[in-house]
């Protein structure tokens, strides 16, 4: 009920987002190059995931690296859950020639897809070798948990503070994508959504589920007289004491933090998580402090809202940063950022009402990657500008992209979005771009046997209402006037888009969907003719309505 009702509230968002931009939208007819041409390109243009390390940044879904200092792009062939399987890279954390990325897939249950966990990447040489790391499940033995869902032997013991209590088995790998991974030392923890908080202390090899506070509990002590009583029920409704994350979103991970003092932050479903030795007592003697939004104690020196998705440490500051999502318009949660410098006593608010993905630091500057656009603070928050579009010479981010993920190497702020990924070392005045790259003559190396053509046109088919705008690729060999003119199927010329080439190379030009007057033309068949010098390319556009 809970993963239902979150991707509904994402859909909807997001659909609102397309219909703002669309109305705002332009008459919008420009050319960008000379384009880089290369073999070895990212997997995709939207951007999941970001982590990086001295001058090289990893994105995610695809386990792609960027090498600032060559320009040069990693593709993880001894990856092969990712290169070439199901894989991809929910979420990542590197440091220096280390690197640990947790894997999820689409699965499908009852004819819905819903995402699921794989495993994990570890690496110790930078990207050379890989090892894979199995997500633990509760296998129960075999055959004796095929019709009942509760009780022994399909239900788990475990012992805290002297007390015994039971948890409902983790048999399916559904609903526990990771995340978000972290290490420090041997020690890995992974958040997940329906499976929480996993540790393992020998580099992967095994892992044990920790617990965390009930949703009704500000903590979680083994020196508790009265012990702990988390919700689940059975199936006949009825509300029994076992640990179970479907009925208690305090047990929903989805954000995790390991600080520079070694605290471990946990964000879930149902507030932040604090605890000073997560990261090396035994299972029964951690513990945890938990801050949460309430409805009726909703100070302003809480919480904005209980889902907590991105936190983030400023560096030099020991300042903890974390995104709040709102989860029930019902109630007076609200989206926003929140810090803290006093671990997790009070917190200051920031960008109220904005749905923010993640924050990152660089320079002295805050950046927070929202749905609709990049936020930027000089002055830890108090005030911030906004960004709702990134350019760079050779190419752009779609102005109705959404920002996911952020992180700094050492020369400059990388962000990952939905059509691509882009850095900048001035404070976002100027900007590098990497996108999906094909080549006209032959393909990338996830494509290799793509034909060579004079030119292309993508996405398409194309909607304006979906994508914005579509790209149309040539080459030109020698300096020298480019028209490229758009028609439609009965070879009306509808409109002209001019192209500035400066010297030979890759360009594109780019066409919105509309006519000469900005006006959307119909769905349907158009043709494009490119007149440069020494020749013409031609080609067709499939313009969805």
């Amino acid at each position: 009920m809970i993963f239902r009702r979150i991707h509904g509230m994402i859909a909807a968002a997001f659909f609102s987002i397309i219909i703002i931009c669309f109305t705002l939208q332009t008459a919008f007819a420009q050319s960008f190059g000379p384009i880089q041409d290369r073999f070895n390109s990212l997997s995709q243009n939207s951007i999941s995931s970001v982590s990086a390390t001295g001058s090289v940044v990893w994105l995610g879904p695809g386990l792609n690296a960027y090498f600032e200092n060559s320009g040069d792009i990693y593709i993880p062939q001894n990856a092969d859950s990712v290169f070439s399987g199901r894989g991809r890279v929910f979420s990542l954390q590197t440091n220096n020639s280390r690197i640990l990325a947790g894997l999820g897939f689409t699965s499908t249950r009852g004819g819905n897809p819903v995402q699921a966990a794989q495993g994990y990447y570890q690496s110790f040489n930078s990207g050379e070798s890989w090892e894979f790391l199995e997500f633990p499940l509760d296998e129960p033995p075999p055959g004796e948990c095929d019709n009942i869902s509760v009780g022994p032997p399909c239900d788990l013991e475990f012992s805290y503070g002297g007390q015994t209590y039971i948890r409902t088995r983790i048999t399916v790998p559904e609903q526990s994508p990771p995340f978000e991974v972290d290490f420090s030392g041997n020690t890995l923890l992974s958040v997940n959504w329906a499976s929480g908080v996993l540790r393992s202390t020998d580099n992967g090899q095994s892992w044990e589920r920790l617990i965390l506070p009930p949703s009704a509990s500000n903590e979680l002590n083994p020196s508790s007289p009265d012990g702990y009583g988390w919700v689940s029920r059975t199936g006949d409704d009825q509300i029994v004491n076992r640990y179970d994350p479907r009925f208690d979103t305090n047990l929903l991970g989805f954000g995790l933090l390991i600080d520079s003092s070694n605290r471990v932050w946990v964000g879930t479903a149902g507030g932040i998580n604090i605890s000073d030795n997560a990261l090396s007592a035994p299972f029964d003697e951690i513990e945890w402090q938990r801050s949460s939004w309430n409805a009726n104690d909703a100070g302003q020196d809480g919480l904005l809202a209980n889902w907590i998705v991105s936190i983030r440490e400023q560096p030099g500051t020991g300042r903890i940063w974390m995104t709040n999502w709102k989860t029930d318009s019902q109630n007076r949660d609200s989206f926003g950022i929140v810090s803290t410098t006093n671990g997790g006593e009070t917190f200051t608010r920031h960008l109220e009402g904005i749905r923010v993905n993640d924050i990152g630091f660089h320079n002295g500057s805050v950046f927070a990657a929202a749905d609709n656009g990049l936020y930027i603070s000089d002055d830890e928050g108090s005030s911030w500008r906004r960004l709702n579009q990134i350019r760079s010479p050779n190419t752009f981010i779609r102005p109705d992209a959404r920002y996911f993920t952020l992180d700094a190497t050492s020369s400059g702020m990388w962000v990952g979005t939905s059509d691509g990924a882009a850095s900048t070392s001035d404070g976002g005045n100027s900007w590098r771009i990497i996108r999906v790259n094909m080549p006209l003559s032959g393909g990338n190396a996830y494509q290799p046997d793509a034909p060579n053509v004079d030119s292309y046109a993508y996405p398409n088919p194309f909607s304006p209402r979906i994508h914005h705008a579509v790209r149309i690729k040539f080459e030109i060999e020698e300096q020298g006037p480019v028209n490229v003119r758009v028609f439609d199927f009965g070879m009306n010329r509808i409109r002209t888009l001019p192209a500035d080439p400066r010297g030979s190379g890759s360009y594109e030009v780019i066409w919105d969907g509309t006519d000469r007057n900005g006006r959307l033309v119909a769905g349907g068949t158009y043709f494009y003719i490119i007149d440069k010098p020494g020749g013409r390319d031609e080609g067709k556009i499939l313009l969805l309505d």
